[in-house]
């Protein structure tokens, strides 16, 4: 494993913290390695991109461990959003939208992008298109949340889309 680390480092002279964060200066890397051997630790590189190379003196496993951690908790932190889809039709009736309308402002205010679908079957595709849009907008009218159009109107095999999601 230490001839891998060995590898992996490409400078002659790098920047090593031991395993308490403590600066030991710029060591080339035969020094370091003795050092870390000599302490029964690994030579970890942690900085490679900067000058000159960040090293530090620590046990592989612990710091892999510590590594996963912190993704981990990363990833616990990340907030989750989801594309949610709603479909009306032409003739869907007010009350209808309306209900559909108050879900939509839920999921906008838990921070979700929602797709409104006008889906259209048969003959309804080819039916003018700014009444299509009317249509669609019957709906958004109704939202209560503050919201901007991320993605315009589109036609679609289904029907016309355009996706909302919560303004800033």
């Amino acid at each position: 494993m230490r001839e891998r680390i060995n590898n992996q480092i490409r400078a002659s002279e790098l920047r090593v913290l031991d395993s308490e964060n403590k600066n030991l200066g710029v060591l080339s890397i035969r020094d370091a390695l003795e050092l870390a051997q000599s302490k029964g630790l690994d030579l970890i590189e942690t900085g490679p991109n900067s000058v000159p190379p960040l090293a530090k003196i620590m046990d592989f496993g612990k710091y892999k461990y510590e590594a996963s951690k912190k993704l981990k908790k990363q990833k616990s932190t990340a907030k989750h959003t989801e594309t949610k889809l709603v479909q009306i039709k032409i003739g869907t009736g007010d009350h209808d939208l309306e209900l559909k309308a108050k879900t939509v402002s839920k999921w906008l205010k838990e921070g979700h992008r929602i797709k409104i679908e006008l889906f259209l079957a048969g003959r309804a595709k080819y039916m003018d298109e700014k009444f299509l849009k009317e249509r669609l907008d019957r709906i958004l009218h109704l939202i209560t949340e503050d919201y901007k159009i991320s993605d315009a109107y589109k036609k679609g095999p289904k029907g016309l889309t355009t996706t909302i999601e919560k303004s800033k």
